[in-house]
């Protein structure tokens, strides 16, 4: 019998390649980190001699989750501004609040705190866009999580860095300095068309370029967003995006509501991909993305969260949810992101858009062992026709019982595994209280 660290017998696996599968009874066997084979249960138990045999009779086990676009350190704004409209958001409390806390023990808690949250949630794999990306790398690799980290850039100043250039070098010696790090990548990550120049934007294509990496930006998240555009530049955001050389394979475009037809075409034929928060953009009131149209020209859309501060929650089963329900309600077409589309979207696209399809966000050998198990032993999720459509439409982060990261296990029956960070619960205390009174003031 063939020696493996881990063996995992599922009622159903869920391997989102092919498209549509649902394997009855399977087990996938993991070895140093690595899926080795999915195969009947049956067959796993003579094949494989397991470490560790886990059994999991009334479960569907799925790739883990990726969360496509977040911030992950503005957890701890949690509820801070809310009902408010996107650029009074930013401009009138988020924007303040990070000048006066923003610092590398503020984003290192902070993205502690989302990595409990957002693992315990069956994901396993974030892309991040915020400051001090060494401290949010420092949180991730604590928790034994895997994240896209950006190298962000903004034209003006913050407690991080001193202008555009600043930010872009400081990001890549962040880069420098953790790039043999197996849990983490990364991306270039300009914040937005309204805070970055076509000169920054410009250096920022050449890098991407020289060093293989996606470029995350939000685009087209509001209406008056383009209407700024058009008035500075005379283009709408995406239009000069395209003339600077940003859009194509390497873009993820964040949101993405206010998208016309031409331009989803456009997106389509550049390979682009985007990154879906429909509930963000409805606390918001962003508008709805039209995805279904952007299903339909065959563009690879992946779900975010976006940050806690705009959400509340860092919950991908809500995300996929809404997601599906949305795309069919605005296209008015009750066949829009079915369940298994909306599952490869919180998984496989998402993957895809950060160039890690080849590593992540499928159950297939040879890719790394990064796994969530669902139960589906509770009343809420009885009787069990189609365990997809219930991962989708009625299950929820609760459910989630098991994670493993690289085959290593990091939630056990629905506990976090080896994270240890005791005084993590009072540093957060201590920032609500900082940024409660700052705020009453």
């Amino acid at each position: 019998m063939q020696p493996v660290d881990l063996l995992v017998s599922a009622r159903w696996v869920i391997p989102v390649e092919p498209a549509g599968a649902v394997l009855d009874d399977h087990s996938v066997a993991v070895a140093r980190g690595r899926i080795v084979a999915v195969l009947p249960s049956g067959e796993a138990r003579q094949r494989f001699e397991a470490r560790e045999h886990l059994r999991l009779d009334k479960h569907a086990l799925i790739p883990g989750l990726v969360n496509l676009h977040t911030h992950a350190a503005m957890t701890l704004m949690r509820g801070l501004a809310d009902d408010l409209p996107l650029m009074s958001w930013l401009r009138d409390h988020v924007w303040p609040a990070e000048t006066k806390h923003v610092s590398p023990e503020f984003v290192y808690d902070g993205t502690l705190l989302a990595c409990a949250e957002m693992l315990r949630g069956g994901v396993t794999c974030f892309n991040e866009m915020y400051f001090f990306p060494e401290a949010a790398a420092r949180a991730a690799l604590e928790a034994g999580m895997r994240a896209a980290l950006g190298i962000i850039a903004f034209e003006f100043p913050t407690s991080y860095a001193a202008d555009a250039d600043d930010y872009i070098a400081k990001g890549l010696a962040a880069r420098d300095a953790l790039r043999e790090e197996p849990l983490l990548s990364f991306c270039m990550a300009p914040h937005a068309p309204y805070t970055v120049s076509d000169r920054t934007f410009a250096k920022i294509v050449t890098i991407a370029e020289e060093l293989d990496l996606p470029i995350h930006t939000h685009l087209h998240e509001t209406q008056q967003e383009i209407e700024e555009s058009l008035t500075r530049y005379k283009a709408r955001p995406l239009e000069r995006l395209r003339a600077l050389g940003l859009v194509g394979p390497r873009l993820i475009a964040a949101h993405a509501v206010h998208v016309t037809g031409e331009e989803i075409a456009m997106l389509a034929h550049q390979g682009a991909s985007i990154a879906h928060c429909p509930s963000s953009n409805l606390k918001l009131a962003s508008g709805f993305a039209p995805v279904a149209a952007m299903l339909a020209r065959g563009i690879n859309v992946g779900i975010g969260t976006d940050g806690a501060a705009s959400n509340n929650r860092l919950d991908l089963f809500q995300e996929m949810r809404t997601a599906a329900l949305l795309a069919k309600a605005v296209s008015g077409d009750a066949q829009a992101m079915p369940a298994h589309q909306a599952l490869a979207a919180a998984t496989l696209h998402g993957a895809r858009a950060l160039g890690l399809e080849a590593s992540i966000g499928s159950i297939a050998p040879g890719k790394l062992a990064d796994l969530c198990a669902v139960a589906f032993d509770e009343p809420e999720l009885a009787p069990r026709y189609d365990p997809v459509s219930h991962l989708v439409y009625a299950a929820g982060r609760e459910h989630v019982s098991h994670v493993w990261v690289a085959g290593e296990p990091r939630v056990r029956e629905r506990l976090l595994v080896g994270f240890e960070n005791r005084g993590l619960n009072n540093r957060v205390l201590l920032w609500q209280n900082k940024l409660a009174a700052e705020t009453k003031a």
